[in-house]
C-alpha cells in the first residue's frame, strides 16, 4: 500500500508540474503577443481620436467620447496618395523579384559547387556582412552614381538600389534551401540528358519554391518599409508611400491622426502578403531542421 501511495503521489506531482508549465507557457505567449500588438492597437486608437482631444488624454473610442473618422477621410484626400501607392507597389514588386532572380543562381552555385579553401563560407559571410552594414554607408556612393547616370528621382533608381541591398538576404536564404535538396535527384536528371542549368530550372527551383516565396516576402517587407533611400533619391516623381507618411507635419505641429492612418494603411500590405504566404514561410523556416 505504501508503494502504491508513493507512485500515485509521484504521478500527481508530475501532473501538477506539467499543468503549471502549460499555464506559464500560455501566459508567456499571451504577454508576448500583447506587447507585440500594443503599438498597432494604440495606433488604431490614435487614428480614431478626435483632433480636439489632447494627446496626453487616455482616450478610448466609444468610452470617454465618440470616435472620429476624420483622419481616415483625410487619408483619401491626401495629394499624391494614389501615385505614391502605385510607386511603392511597383518598386517593391520589381525590386524584390529582381533580387530573388539574381540571388537564386548565386545561391545554387554556392550550394552545389566545390570552392577551394572555404571560399563558399567566406562568400556567405560576405553576404551577411553586406546586409549588416548600416544602409547610410552606401548612400553617398549611390547618390553620386545615380547623379552621373541621370537616374535621380526615378523609379528605376529605387528598383536597382533596393534590389542590390536585399540581394544578400535572398542569397543567404536560398543557399540553405538548395543545400537541402538531395544531389541524387539532380544526378538522376543528368543521366536523362538534362544539363546543369536544366536541373537547376526544372528540379531545384520547383523544390525550393517555399524558400523562394519566403525570400521574396522578406525582401518585399524590407523594400516596402524602406524610407532613407526613398526620401534621398525619389522625393518628387518617384515618391513612395513611406515618404508620404513622413509629410504629416505642418505649422501647428505633427498631425498624429494623419500619421497613424497612413502608417496603418502602409502596414496592411505586408501583413496581407504574409497571411497569404504563411504556408510557404513555415515550410521555408523548417528547412534544415533535424528530423528524428
Amino acid at each position: 500500500m505504501c508503494t502504491i501511495a508513493c507512485v500515485s503521489t509521484r504521478f500527481s506531482s508530475d501532473n501538477v508540474g506539467k499543468r503549471v508549465w502549460q499555464i506559464l507557457s500560455v501566459c508567456t505567449v499571451a504577454i508576448t503577443v500583447l506587447i507585440a500588438l500594443f503599438p498597432l492597437a494604440w495606433a488604431v486608437v490614435i487614428s480614431l481620436k478626435p483632433r480636439d482631444v489632447p494627446l496626453t488624454d487616455m482616450w478610448l473610442p466609444g468610452v470617454t467620447s465618440a470616435p472620429s473618422l476624420n483622419a481616415w477621410r483625410g487619408l483619401l484626400e491626401v495629394p499624391g496618395l494614389s501615385s505614391s501607392l502605385w510607386n511603392s507597389v511597383l518598386i517593391t514588386a520589381v525590386a524584390a523579384t529582381l533580387a530573388v532572380v539574381l540571388a537564386a543562381p548565386a545561391a545554387y552555385a554556392l550550394a552545389r559547387r566545390s570552392f577551394p579553401h572555404g571560399w563558399a563560407a567566406g562568400m556567405l559571410l560576405g553576404f551577411l556582412l553586406l546586409r549588416m552594414v548600416p544602409p547610410v554607408v552606401y548612400l553617398p556612393a549611390y547618390l553620386l552614381l545615380l547623379r552621373q547616370l541621370g537616374l535621380i528621382d526615378t523609379i528605376l533608381a529605387l528598383v536597382l538600389v533596393n534590389a542590390t541591398i536585399n540581394l544578400p538576404l535572398a542569397a543567404i536564404i536560398l543557399t540553405g534551401a538548395f543545400r537541402e535538396i538531395p544531389r541524387e535527384i539532380e544526378e538522376a536528371s543528368w543521366v536523362d540528358g538534362v544539363g546543369r542549368w536544366g536541373s537547376f530550372a526544372r528540379i531545384c527551383v520547383p523544390l525550393a519554391a517555399p524558400a523562394l516565396a519566403a525570400s521574396w516576402l522578406l525582401c518585399m517587407a524590407f523594400i516596402w518599409n524602406e524610407w532613407m533611400y526613398a526620401s534621398a533619391i525619389g522625393y518628387v516623381e518617384a515618391r513612395s508611400f513611406p515618404v508620404l507618411i513622413q509629410a504629416t507635419g505642418a505649422g501647428g505641429g505633427v498631425n498624429f491622426g494623419a500619421a497613424t492612418t497612413r502608417a496603418l494603411a502602409a502596414t496592411a500590405v505586408p501583413v496581407i502578403a504574409a497571411l497569404l504566404a504563411q504556408r510557404y514561410m513555415v515550410r521555408a523556416l523548417s528547412l534544415g531542421a533535424v528530423k528524428g
